[in-house]
């Protein structure tokens, strides 16, 4: 018992260490919110901050120039998800800067980066390893959901008929992680599922800070729907697989899955 108690603990710690950028991000938003009149918008006090965090990450050694590149991609296609969704009124960014384009802040990009930051993290923390992982299939199926929560505005949403593909392509692929020098392993889907919560719970925060706001929240705030953990879950995929795709190739462990 209490040795499973330190691994759930030791589990947490690192999971607690992995999410350090996405920590140091929402701090800085919550600080953000204390300071008093300023001649710099917030939104562009914070992309500076998202700059600088990214530096310090990198010149500690705790991201390297791999991680960098899948991070900054996640910042390149969040604010290219963001300007779409802001255009149609999906959710805003209501407070004023001049670091901004077509009514999104730069910073927000960051939003989408702290993610990419938390998968690179936990894949050298956890010691990470893909077995029966079908990286092409998984990737076709990835880039549908990123269109669909596009073209969902204007065309039938397929996002369970994705979702069961999801599932189906991930079917038998396990993710191997290192706990207190114990080797476990957790079907890939399961993971999907379980950072899509935390992040629900971390968008239920940062919309209480004032990130940005869904229109229900304009007024004063209001929980998030329990519909975008489901999107959540689908959309991690997308950064899981930018991430994997930068991971050295894992000889006789993902064999299996390299026909498709």
């Amino acid at each position: 018992m209490a040795s499973s108690l330190r691994q759930l603990l030791d589990f947490a710690w690192t999971q607690t260490r992995s999410c350090a950028f996405a920590i140091a991000l929402l701090s800085g938003v919550a600080a953000s919110t204390l300071l008093p009149g300023l001649p710099v918008a917030r939104y562009d006090l914070l992309v500076a901050y998202g700059v600088l965090l990214t530096f310090v990450f990198w010149l500690r050694g705790w991201e390297n120039g791999r991680d960098i590149a899948v991070i900054g991609l996640c910042h390149v296609i969040g604010l290219a998800f963001e300007v779409v969704k802001v255009s149609l009124g999906s959710w805003s960014y209501p407070e004023p800067a001049v670091l901004k384009f077509a009514g999104v802040p730069l910073y927000g990009g960051f939003l989408y980066a702290a993610v990419g930051s938390y998968v690179c993290r936990a894949w050298h923390l956890f010691d990470l390893e893909l077995v029966r992982y079908r990286p092409r299939a998984t990737a076709v199926v990835a880039a549908g959901i990123y269109i669909n929560f596009f073209s969902h505005h204007w065309l039938p949403d397929v996002r369970w008929l994705l979702a069961g593909l999801l599932l189906a392509v991930t079917a038998g692929s396990w993710v191997h992680y290192t706990v207190r020098g114990v080797r476990r392993r957790m079907p890939l889907a399961l993971s999907f599922v379980l950072i899509g919560f935390f992040l629900w719970v971390a968008e239920n925060l940062a919309t209480y800070l004032g990130a940005w706001r869904y229109p229900y929240q304009l007024h004063g705030w209001e929980p998030v729907g329990v519909d975008k953990f489901g999107a959540w879950s689908l959309l991690i995929s997308v950064t899981f697989v930018l991430a994997a795709v930068t991971r050295p190739r894992q000889r006789g462990r993902t064999r299996a899955g390299q026909g498709l």
